[in-house]
């Protein structure tokens, strides 16, 4: 068993973090010891860095507790489970292609820097303006 001083350390996730999780109802199956302190086995880290994971990726609290809640429930919310994350996926893949041309924007904006720095810098801003194009999907960060 681990307290969550060690939890914290073991995981690099901030303590208040993991008070946060608990009290937010994401980690059911805490322990505490006669002092009320929280006590922490393998799988409950484990669930722990599932829901850092989550958090990661953006999914809100509300999505993690619906998933807890299912997953209390049983192998049968699997298929329940398996949609809320499917759903979430298509989430991060609309966010993924917005961070890519981001980085390709910044990516060409270093070009046109270096461009300078070498000195060609007309050639750099034509360059530069040839391949800039506007993020076409600027929804994944509402």
């Amino acid at each position: 068993m681990f307290t969550i001083k060690e939890a914290s350390e073991k995981l690099n996730c901030p303590a208040h973090t993991i008070r946060f999780y608990d009290k937010e109802g994401l980690l059911p199956n805490i322990r505490r010891d006669d002092k009320g302190n929280r006590l922490f086995d393998k799988k409950d880290l484990d669930w722990i860095r599932l829901m850092t994971c989550f958090r990661a990726t953006g999914m809100s609290i509300a999505g993690i507790r619906e998933i807890v809640e299912l997953a209390m429930q049983g192998e049968e919310t699997i298929a329940q489970r398996r949609a809320i994350l499917v759903a979430h996926q298509s989430e991060i893949v609309k966010k993924q292609q917005v961070l890519n041309e981001a980085f390709e924007a910044v990516s060409q904006k270093l070009e046109v820097y270096n461009n300078i720095q070498n000195g060609n810098p007309e050639d750099s801003f034509l360059e530069y303006i040839g391949k800039l194009d506007a993020p076409t999907n600027n929804e994944g960060f509402k």
